[in-house]
């Protein structure tokens, strides 16, 4: 990824709820990002805490993903069963390196 792109940063804490279907939920919400125009990549790791980065071109591509009708549905079930809270952050990323 080329500068300069925007980060959406997912944390999460899950309920102790173990609901099936979450899983199988979030492999179905990245295969479908990955479809989105504008998506650049997704980086995600859980621990205590769940966090999810996921990578965009531009503003306009968040928006669109946000309003996508299968991402709405498995935001209602995160706050319905799944999370126990979660907070998103929207950053502009201006510079990176890695060695």
């Amino acid at each position: 990824m080329i500068p300069p792109y925007y980060a959406v940063i997912f944390t999460s804490i899950r309920t102790s709820c173990d609901i099936e279907g979450y899983r199988e939920m979030a492999i179905k919400m990245e295969e479908l990002a990955r479809q989105q125009d504008g998506f650049l990549g997704v980086e995600s790791a859980r621990e205590d805490i769940g966090i999810t980065v996921s990578y965009w071109r531009d503003l306009e591509s968040i928006k669109i993903w946000k309003q996508n009708l299968d991402h709405i549905e498995a935001q209602q079930k995160g706050i319905a069963i799944w999370y126990e809270k979660y907070k998103v952050r929207i950053a502009l990323v201006e510079r990176e390196y890695e060695i």
